[in-house]
């Protein structure tokens, strides 16, 4: 047996995965990772809940997911040391429509240009094509309805600049009830 194997079989299943997500160019799935290893993806499953508990104890790294993909990225208090380091220029801010179309789609996706019209009360087409233009929403389908409108969802790119690990990690909007969200909205609209 060459050295190379030896040291190989030392490494854990854990760390083999862990090394896979550090190189790979994007987001992968399970199936992608077992593939590549010839092991399980019940095995490879485990490895990515060991993953995700070792980094919520410590480090500088947490595991984000995201439709079912799996991606290695640095926690985002990280983000203005390693912008300085690697000498990039600050992140765009977004608008206060960027905001509010974005917070609509996230928390309403799947969602169409229309549907956002009608909740914004505008026309979403500029505020929409900056979000696609910043990667941070994506088409997704298109409806079946008339005219067949493009049906948009939040993007890896979302979770990365917001910092969450995944849309479960979306805070609460604090609305129990139909009564309630009803209440709110006369409360905004009453003007």
């Amino acid at each position: 047996m060459t050295e190379s194997n030896e040291l190989q079989k030392k490494i854990s299943l854990v760390d083999h995965v862990e090394g896979l997500l550090f190189v790979a160019p994007g987001p992968v799935t399970l199936p992608q990772i077992a593939a590549s290893m010839e092991v399980s993806t019940a095995d490879i499953e485990k490895a990515i809940e060991e993953l995700i508990e070792r980094y919520e104890r410590s480090g500088g790294l947490y595991l984000q997911i995201h439709k079912g993909k799996y991606q290695l990225t640095t926690k985002p208090g990280l983000g203005a040391v390693i912008e300085k380091f690697l000498g990039l220029q600050a992140t765009t801010r977004l608008s206060r429509a960027g905001l509010e179309t974005l917070a609509i789609i996230a928390y309403k996706q799947p969602f169409t240009r229309p549907q956002l019209d009608d909740v914004r009360g505008v026309n979403s087409d500029g505020v929409l094509k900056s979000l696609l233009s910043k990667g941070l929403i994506e088409e997704t389908g298109r409806a079946d309805g008339p005219g067949r409108p493009i049906i948009y969802g939040t993007t890896s790119e979302f979770l990365q600049y917001f910092g969450l690990t995944s849309l479960e990690n979306l805070p609460s909007l604090g609305i129990n009830t139909e009564n309630e969200a009803m209440e709110i909205q006369e409360k905004v609209f009453k003007d």
